[in-house]
């Protein structure tokens, strides 16, 4: 301690500015409760030089030792990553891949991890913090662990620290749902069974009837109720629609117009010759559309994923009229890495990881049985977690001689 207590010496030629162990140190000595105005003062003054999860770090300390005014600072300079996103009630750090990805501390699930540590002393009843909770719950590895034994355990006590700041730890309610008017289940939750207590209601077959349906959550007591909403279906519609929350897919279709292109080329003497090459001018096709047998069409595959995902299924159901212009499965150097099988019926392209974002993938086709065709969505699904799924809108195209 006598040694952490004289860190750093600032005075020292070969270290102008803080760094991220600065900060460890500083909280550990807060922690502790020793103070040290030299450093706080140093590491305030070059805070913005600091990792973002350094920055959550010396802003726990500096609320622990009462600098209100400092810790705000901290916070605000934080917040400029923060990415609220109501369609799905999550929050999170948007640091574009600013971790230390290559070294044992520092990634981007610690930095999460310190964020809502420190929102657990600042403002731990926020719908930001509870939103940061909610996103990393999304983003757990096979539903269990994160990136590391490290990120895992930083997660684990930060929503330990969020349970016991926002009083969620102490629930004292009765929860009633009701569908259309009807109570179909009743439950007492205490912290003695907080962690056990019967949490599904499924209603299948019969008991959902056609028409419209009103489902009512009712709660009677103190605590927050978190609730999940699955529903499988059949419709006769005739035009689907996309559909989709966590992951979004969206399908366009292109006709590629060949044009006349020419390049220059070395000829056998050095002397400079045109030659023409295969080029294509795209052109979007709308519902319904006209195409002529033998036409190139190019179908490009839009995915949004809002978390990072592992082993994505990506189903793409060709219109009966067309056939790929690729007929031999496997990795062919897409952007997301997909294995790819072209089927009868179908494209599947089987993607092992997917990262948070925005992604596109292609691939073409060739028109060629004259008809009207309907090509039905395409469908995206978690292969191990059949529950995260979306598909695109339905497209219909006229194939003429």
């Amino acid at each position: 301690m006598r040694k952490l207590k004289n860190y750093p010496d600032k005075k020292n030629p070969y270290k102008p500015y803080a760094d991220n162990l600065d900060a460890f140190v500083y909280m550990v000595l807060a922690d502790a409760g020793k103070e040290n105005p030299e450093m706080r003062e140093f590491l305030y003054r070059d805070r913005t030089k600091l990792a973002v999860y350094s920055m959550a770090m010396f802003g726990m300390a500096l609320h622990v030792q009462d600098h209100i005014e400092q810790r705000d600072m901290l916070v605000r300079n934080i917040t400029q990553y923060l990415v609220i996103d109501n369609e799905n009630q999550t929050a999170y750090l948007n640091l574009q891949n600013g971790g230390y990805w290559w070294c044992w501390y520092g990634s981007e699930y610690e930095a999460q991890a310190y964020y809502l540590k420190l929102l657990a002393l600042t403002d731990p009843k926020s719908e930001t913090a509870a939103g940061l909770v909610k996103y990393l719950l999304n983003n757990r590895k096979h539903a269990t662990y994160w990136n590391s034994t490290r990120d895992t355990a930083l997660c684990v006590e930060a929503m330990a620290d969020y349970l016991r700041a926002s009083g969620e730890d102490k629930p004292d309610m009765t929860v009633e749902i009701y569908v259309d008017g009807r109570k179909y289940k009743e439950v007492r939750i205490t912290p003695d069974n907080l962690f056990g207590f019967d949490n599904k209601l499924v209603i299948e077959g019969d008991g959902v009837t056609t028409g419209k349906h009103t489902v009512e959550i009712r709660r009677r007591g103190k605590g927050p109720v978190y609730f999940n909403a699955y529903l499988t279906y059949f419709t006769l519609e005739d035009y689907i629609t996309k559909a989709g929350l966590e992951i979004k897919v969206e399908r366009k279709y292109y006709k590629l117009n060949k044009v006349d292109k020419t390049i220059k080329v070395a000829g056998s003497r050095g002397q400079a010759l045109d030659q023409k090459v295969e080029k294509y001018e795209r052109e979007e096709i709308k519902d319904m559309s006209t195409l002529k047998s033998g036409d190139i069409i190019e179908i490009e595959l839009e995915i949004e994923s809002k978390n990072d995902y592992e082993y994505i299924l990506l189903e793409d159901m060709k219109a009966a009229g067309c056939e790929p212009v690729e007929v031999r499965s496997g990795y062919n150097g897409n952007d997301i890495g997909a294995y790819v099988e072209y089927r009868d019926e179908r494209v599947v392209l089987f993607v092992m990881r997917l990262a948070r974002g925005k992604h596109s993938v292609s691939y073409k086709t060739r028109a060629e049985i004259p008809g009207i065709f309907s090509a039905l969505p395409t469908k995206a699904s978690a292969m191990y977690a059949p529950e995260l799924k979306a598909n695109s809108d339905e497209i219909k195209i006229k194939i003429v001689d």
